[in-house]
């Protein structure tokens, strides 16, 4: 990866050429202004040793050892913060790390969330049973160290599993979410909300797919892979409507109150398949002009892509934070019919072998 950050661009791009340049022009890959304390989601996994000692930290690459941390030059420099007083809390309370062999233990994982804009921050404990003693001392001793916290909330994991979070939650103090603003568009992230990590290359990543759909008000717009409805939103204000489906029924959720927030009368999102929605469009005669698609790492389906092709819009933007995918998922898009105009490669996610791809592919016409 190199030691300099121009290093590790480089290496990236590379990585992208490789793959990507038998398809299209590869553009010179967005680096960040600032590498550096970009996450504004910190993750931390809490320990216990046989001395008593405490500490949260991150597993082992291929493993759940735990590797204690007290700072990461990635993560936002108050979740870090926050997490230290919550481990020093810990001790003074008494309160025991979950630990994995026993299934007992009270504290499993720390999670921060930060918004940019707002400044709202959210944390999330992860606890192994619906059990919270002292919880009031607790909150206030926390809220105390760091007024800058707008919302704690406790999610349940009692389950022998190496899912982070469990399925009920307790609001502890505030109002169980924050709310950022992404592209001029406001948004409401909860604890199991998917949102890019770094803000502000979201912003130029979403801003080059808006630019690559080039809209101008007369499109029908489908979002594929919708999450909470980021991207679309984004779009709305160039689009004529905008169709996301997420498979993912929280996020869903989130969506729609994400389009009630900015009033958006065109935007609609629905829970399901990405692939099977899109078959069914397809095969009643739905008509899509502009798709965006940003599957996770493993890519789309064939299914998808089969019924995109079907379905033939005159542009698919594909983002991708998976560059084998994406190159597999290419070759299906050309041999259905369509162009790999253009990539643009951005660095969302410095000081790692991780990269975001956008792509532009146009349906070729007969």
């Amino acid at each position: 990866m190199g030691k300099k950050y121009s290093e590790s661009l480089e290496y990236k791009q590379k990585m992208i050429e490789k793959l990507i340049r038998p398809f299209c022009k590869v553009n010179k890959i967005i680096g960040m202004d600032e590498p550096y304390f970009y996450r504004n989601k910190v993750h931390a996994v809490v320990g216990g040793d046989r001395k008593g000692n405490i500490y949260a930290g991150t597993y082992e690459a291929g493993s759940h050892k735990i590797v204690p941390i007290d700072k990461c030059l990635l993560d936002n420099e108050k979740a870090d913060a926050i997490i230290a007083t919550v481990i020093k809390l810990m001790k003074s309370f008494k309160y025991r790390p979950y630990n994995e062999d026993t299934g007992r233990g009270f504290l499993r994982h720390i999670l921060i969330r930060t918004a940019e804009v707002t400044g709202e921050i959210m944390v999330t404990l992860v606890v192994g049973e619906n059990i919270f003693p002292s919880k009031s001392n607790f909150i206030k001793a926390l809220t105390a160290e760091h007024p800058e916290i707008t919302t704690i909330v406790m999610n349940v994991n009692s389950k022998r599993t190496s899912m982070v979070l469990g399925e009920k939650e307790e609001t502890l103090y505030g109002k169980g979410y924050i709310e950022d603003i992404l592209c001029g568009k406001r948004f409401r992230i909860s604890s199991k909300s998917f949102y890019q990590v770094n803000h502000e290359q979201t912003e130029k990543l979403y801003n080059i797919a808006i630019g690559y759909a080039a809209l101008t008000g007369k499109e029908n717009v489908f979002d594929a892979y919708s999450g909470i409805g980021t991207i679309g939103i984004c779009a709305s204000d160039n689009a004529l409507s905008v169709t996301g489906v997420e498979l993912n029924r929280d996020a869903v959720k989130d969506a729609l109150t994400n389009c009630k927030l900015n009033n958006l009368k065109n935007v609609k999102f629905m829970a399901g398949d990405a692939g099977e929605h899109m078959e069914k469009e397809a095969a009643s005669g739905r008509k899509y002009d502009v798709v965006f698609m940003d599957p996770p790492r493993s890519g789309s389906s064939l299914k998808f892509i089969n019924s995109v092709c079907k379905m033939a819009p005159s542009k698919v933007v594909y983002i991708s934070c998976g560059p084998e995918s994406l190159a597999r998922d290419l070759q299906l898009f050309k041999k259905k019919g369509y162009r790999v105009v253009e990539c643009q490669p951005v660095d969302m996610f410095g000081w790692t072998g991780h990269v975001e791809c956008v792509v532009l592919l146009t349906k070729v016409q007969k």
